[in-house]
């Protein structure tokens, strides 16, 4: 489990396509930071911050030499002639999110507990963290108050924006992440009877329609490919299980479903079968020919599928 790396910076807007460029330009940026700074136009630590979300986010990949390699979804995103080099297209947010939450090595903390193991539909910071200590304790991780209240911080930052009056410097301090409003704001609430009040958390457990077909199958193949060489899926790896796009998304179980049912026998033009059943579905995939999965989810908008 990782728990630091991002120097209490959430990501933001300029960084990745910035880092990106930065990369292609001398692989070797992020070996020295006082070089980095004036490369990048940040300080010392947000250049470690800036290094921590391309790795995490899967823009670029640490090399043996300490150099920074891209990744083969940066390069095809962030590109001059990628899908999406400025980070203007929702799509790329959510692929970003899939991203930082379903890391197999190294997965960050906050996500994989809050994502896949808060049994509560809202939460408060307080409680959150007093969760954080008691799991970290349960997994023998000696780490602060002060590191898992910084931690848990990100987590928050990361998908709620800023308060108060918008203006465009603020806007940029948000992550984009924040666009997605997966974690809203759902009032107040007392600390322990202390009189002093927090915000209360909820993620959006609800269809998502930005979360398009194309999308839903990139992440349905990404999952496969991670989690099993199994020949089919079960409902619940995609709906329920740890790293699932039901929950790494927070869509409805019944959205799930209406979902898989597209994948019909007869349906020739999709990737993927759904074999319906009373206790458990099974997706299978319909041949062994790669899809460009990626590729898909852009092209979606332009064939008006």
């Amino acid at each position: 489990m990782r728990f630091s790396g991002h120097e209490s910076f959430a990501c933001r807007y300029a960084w990745l396509p910035k880092a990106y460029r930065a990369i292609e330009e001398n692989p070797a940026v992020f070996t020295d930071d006082e070089g980095a700074m004036v490369s990048l136009g940040v300080g010392k630590n947000m250049v470690r911050s800036i290094r921590f979300w391309i790795e995490v986010m899967n823009v670029a990949i640490p090399q043996p030499d300490r150099k920074m390699g891209l990744a083969p979804f940066g390069q095809a995103v962030f590109a001059n002639n990628g899908f999406d080099p400025f980070l203007e297209d929702v799509r790329t947010l959510w692929l970003l999110h899939w991203n930082v939450a379903v890391r197999v090595e190294d997965p960050l903390f906050a996500w994989d507990f809050l994502l896949y193991k808060w049994p509560y539909p809202e939460l408060t910071r307080s409680e959150a963290l007093s969760a954080f200590t008691r799991e970290a304790r349960r997994l023998n991780m000696a780490y602060s108050q002060v590191t898992l209240g910084q931690h848990l911080d990100i987590f928050l930052h990361t998908y709620v924006p800023t308060r108060g009056a918008k203006s465009a410097f603020e806007d940029s301090l948000d992550c984009p992440l924040a666009e997605l409003e997966l974690l809203q704001v759902a009032g107040e609430r007392n600390i322990d009877g202390s009189g002093r009040r927090e915000p209360v958390y909820t993620f959006r457990r609800e269809a998502k329609p930005e979360i398009t077909m194309a999308l839903f199958e990139y992440c349905l193949d990404d999952y496969w490919q991670q989690h099993t060489a199994e020949a089919t899926l079960t409902y619940r790896d995609v709906a329920t299980a740890p790293g699932s796009i039901g929950q790494v998304f927070k869509l409805p179980e019944d959205d799930i479903r209406t979902r898989l049912e597209v994948y019909t026998p007869t349906d020739a033009q999709r990737p993927f079968i759904y074999h319906p059943s009373a206790v458990q579905g099974l997706v299978s995939r319909r041949d062994e020919d790669r899809h460009d999965f990626l590729a898909a989810v852009y092209a979606e908008e332009a064939n008006g599928e």
